[in-house]
């Protein structure tokens, strides 16, 4: 009986005691993932798109080549295009119909604000408008930012390339707004943050090692 009783209060503290340790220690870590001085911090193109963020991620890699050689590999990405070099079986897991390319594609070297980059097929059987974000912000060579098409947007996903003496430092910085009810809230902080922390990752190290494997080659043109 004793130990029943022990037991009954010691799950309760071992789930506060878990749940701790990842906000404070391990959410922290995956929202700042790969940054260095004031990067998670500092300001970025787009963030005047959502001023206020409940959430905000920013993650970051070195590539070991110019700018001008990493942004080919960004203005390419989209379900239709380049996909976004992250977990493709996962992706595709979901219906997303995700193939991710190897190679700069000349064809796909033009974005313009306004551009839809789609995340999902149109014949998607869940319809949601965040599935299929618009181009805020081109800054060849230096940004790229993405919004959610509703309005006011529901986040923002910029791509940052910044100098760093003959390489690269690709920022990566997704915001979302405050969600509209507490299940939300916590799909968001449970499931959507984790889940976008995985992926987010091993797309900024899919694109590290194509630029740096690919010599400047380019696919080409039919």
């Amino acid at each position: 009986m004793g130990d029943s009783k022990f037991q009954g209060v010691r799950r309760p503290a071992l789930l506060a005691a878990a749940a701790a340790t990842y906000w404070f220690l391990v959410r922290r870590w995956h929202l700042r993932w790969g940054t260095d001085g004031d990067e998670a911090t500092r300001y970025l193109p787009g963030d005047a798109i959502i001023p206020e963020p409940a959430t905000e991620a920013t993650h970051a890699v070195t590539v070991d080549a110019p700018p001008a050689d990493v942004w080919p590999w960004l203005v390419q990405m989209g379900q239709d295009r380049g996909g976004f070099y992250s977990y493709e079986a996962l992706e595709n897991l979901v219906g997303a119909d995700i193939h991710n390319v190897d190679r700069v594609v000349p064809e796909w070297q033009e974005r313009e604000v306004g551009d839809t980059v789609r995340l999902a097929p149109p014949d998607y059987p869940v319809d949601n408008p965040d599935s299929r974000p618009t181009v805020a912000v081109v800054e060849p060579e230096r940004a790229l930012v993405l919004r959610s098409p509703v309005d006011p947007p529901n986040y923002t996903w910029a791509f940052v390339l910044d100098p760093a003496d003959g390489a690269t430092r690709l920022v990566v910085r997704f915001r979302t707004r405050e969600q509209e009810s507490l299940g939300s809230t916590l799909a968001e902080y449970l499931f959507w943050e984790p889940a976008h922390f995985v992926m987010e990752r091993k797309m900024l190290l899919g694109i590290k090692e194509r630029v740096e494997s690919s010599d400047g080659e380019r696919e080409p043109q039919a």
